[in-house]
């Protein structure tokens, strides 16, 4: 009867998910002249607005010479503008009664802005003096290398397990840019001049490598005008590098130690999986909330509630524009050998490789997949990102209503055939973190 009541449970979640997918997202997308390719979106159930620009230059696109350019320039780019004082670009958004925020990964930059919605015009003149008029000055350069050193400090080098990705991504990959960490290297920006700065700012922040994406309380006809008014103007810049470098396959486990300042030791295991959007990827990507959603997860269930043998536990795949990677990872208990975390975590996967999971179980991952799909566009700016996303990625801006539909075609037997071509041995580097060694 219990198990009656859970299925009747997730049945009624699954039907009330699937009703909130069919309220499908509207927007109207154009090119501009100079390249800049713009889709605007039209919500008046609150009065607030997202501007958005995505710039599609990442690490990967940087000279391996000069890495952290593409993270650096996000800091860069608050300094101001030929018609921005340095820093007021923020006071703007402040007064305004908004807010604002960038990041940076492996192949793209965003930029956003959630403001009233009256105030649409601020966020356009901001982010078209961002792409005209940015200054490329020594005196912001310098503030912001102080400022990135900073960073690195507080969230790799003295984080503990902070350097996981950037040690695991570099034994993943040999050739491909993916190899070297997104916050770049130090001495590459410390080495650099202000002429390659600018360079870098000529190359990728153009209009022709950029989204501008708009959603939230808006009339279309006159937030077009606005953008022709701020965005026409800039000149069409040259087609921007594009790494075309195929990694070689993992033929063999790599295996390595790392010591750090931790006190427990940890299992980091890092796979290479397929590009984001390809049919295998939404397989995997299903298999590692299996493996690692919540606390009935699978991993989380073995390691940490019934052989207590990890405090935590997880397993994340990065959605990367070509072929990237998924880490699995264990935090030991205390006297844990972390060789006995990673037996268990092995045999965790094993048992997805060896069986199919079960009819129940498989209705809950979808469950979750349907809550993460639409929580994901639960707000404006949420909205304007996954549309410049998909259009960037795919070309298709309308997979913010459609890739629902990829990961409902996944299968169970799907689930089982990706475990096994990309969860083995061959296909992984595995560390062990361990503290370092009491010094004398």
């Amino acid at each position: 009867m219990k198990y009656y009541f859970s299925l009747l449970f997730m049945c009624i979640l699954s039907s009330l998910s699937l009703q909130s997918q069919t309220n499908k997202i509207e927007f109207t997308e154009y090119d501009l002249d100079n390249g800049l390719h713009v889709i605007l979106h039209e919500d008046h159930s609150t009065p607030i607005v997202a501007v958005s620009v995505l710039y599609h230059v990442g690490s990967k696109n940087e000279d391996p010479n000069r890495t952290g350019f593409a993270h650096f320039f996000e800091h860069l780019l608050f300094e101001g503008s030929e018609n921005i004082k340095r820093g007021e670009f923020d006071d703007y958004i402040q007064e305004a009664g908004g807010m604002n925020n960038a990041n940076t990964f492996y192949d793209r930059t965003f930029y956003y802005e959630v403001l009233p919605s009256n105030q649409l015009g601020l966020g356009l003149w901001l982010e078209s003096e961002r792409m005209l008029h940015a200054k490329v000055e020594e005196v912001g350069i310098e503030t912001q290398r102080q400022v990135v050193k900073e960073e690195r400090r507080q969230r790799v080098d003295n984080q503990p397990y902070g350097s996981v990705l950037e040690e695991s991504m570099k034994r993943a990959y040999t050739k491909h840019p993916y190899r070297w960490p997104v916050i770049g290297s130090m001495d590459h920006l410390d080495a650099a001049e202000e002429k390659d700065y600018k360079s870098f700012y000529e190359n990728f922040y153009v209009p022709n490598n950029a989204v501008l994406s708009i959603a939230g309380d808006i009339n279309q006809e006159e937030t077009k005008a606005l953008i022709d008014q701020y965005f026409s103007t800039i000149p069409k810049g040259k087609d921007p590098y594009r790494p075309n470098i195929v990694e070689p396959p993992l033929t063999k486990e790599v295996r390595d130690t790392v010591f750090d300042e931790v006190q427990l030791p940890a299992v980091i295991q890092t796979y290479r999986i397929p590009a984001q959007g390809t049919e295998d990827y939404y397989a995997v990507n299903m298999f590692a909330q299996l493996l690692s959603q919540g606390e009935s997860s699978r991993l989380y269930k073995a390691l940490v509630d019934d052989q207590q043998k990890a405090v935590f536990v997880g397993n994340f795949p990065l959605p990367m524009e070509d072929p990237g990677v998924s880490i699995a990872f264990g935090i030991c208990n205390a006297g844990v050998d972390p060789s006995d975390v990673e037996a268990s975590m092995d045999a965790e996967i094993a048992k997805v490789q060896e069986e199919l999971i079960s009819e129940r179980e498989f209705q809950k991952l979808k469950n979750q997949i349907e809550n993460d799909f639409i929580s994901g566009n639960s707000r404006v700016v949420g909205v304007a990102e996954s549309l410049a996303n998909y259009h960037t990625y795919f070309d298709d801006a309308n997979l913010i209503n459609t890739e629902i539909d990829r990961y409902m075609k996944v299968t169970r037997e799907d689930i089982r055939r990706v475990a096994k071509k990309y969860f083995n041995k061959n296909n992984r580097v595995v560390l062990f973190y361990l503290p370092q060694p009491s010094k004398p």
